[in-house]
């Protein structure tokens, strides 16, 4: 569901997301999650190298990002919480995420193919997974040393992660280009987050914005 044109009014099943102090991505998805709201923190599982040790570390897939379904009633409790820094809003409303690209997130990260964080695609030819686990599945096919990877993007975010795929498991989509104009720059890019006005602290927050 996305936000209604007519009114204004964000649906009570709309996906939107937060924007956290560094590495609080985890305190803040365990604390809202504890107040009952339905939280997406997608994770990967990175290797880091010490001079005397090695370990793998759940890292958060889009760092100092934490998206939430619903809620839009009680975000000035979501404000007030530690390592909470903004709303990203579009103008007035809250900046909402299509439920398409949430759900092909979760699918990538609960899935058994590497996945990782990836620079954000603005442009190129896309492809559709046709068998697999991420059958269906939509991004931009890339290549990195001897294999390819789908990369997956958020628009609002301007933010993409990257899965490995067997090349042979994905067909071409139709030209989505208009007048040298690729789709995905429509909405992606940094001029978003220059948008993305925040509800830093109570005191920022104009009562007709609550």
């Amino acid at each position: 569901m996305r936000t209604s044109k007519a009114t204004g009014i964000e649906a009570p099943n709309d996906w939107w997301a937060i924007y956290t102090r560094h590495q609080h991505e985890k305190t803040v998805a365990e604390i809202l999650s504890a107040k009952g709201y339905e939280v997406f923190l997608p994770l990967y599982e990175s290797m880091r190298r010490w001079k005397d040790r090695k370990k793998i570390l759940s890292m958060p897939l889009f760092p100092c990002y934490v998206f939430l379904r619903g809620g839009f009633t009680r975000r000035l409790e979501i404000v007030a919480t530690p390592g909470v820094h903004m709303i990203l809003c579009r103008g007035e409303r809250i900046a909402t995420i299509p439920e398409t690209e949430i759900e092909t997130i979760r699918r990538t990260v609960e899935g058994r193919l590497s996945v990782e964080p990836h620079p954000f695609l603005k442009c190129g030819e896309r492809v559709r997974v046709i068998r697999g686990s991420l059958e269906g599945v939509e991004g931009v096919l890339v290549r990195k040393k001897n294999l390819y990877r789908l990369v997956i993007s958020v628009e609002m975010l301007a933010q993409s992660a990257s899965v490995e795929i067997d090349v042979t498991d994905v067909e071409p989509l139709a030209a989505q280009r208009s007048t040298g104009t690729c789709l995905a720059t429509e909405l992606a890019g940094v001029e978003n987050l220059s948008r993305a006005l925040p509800y830093t602290r109570q005191s920022d927050i104009r009562p007709s914005q609550l």
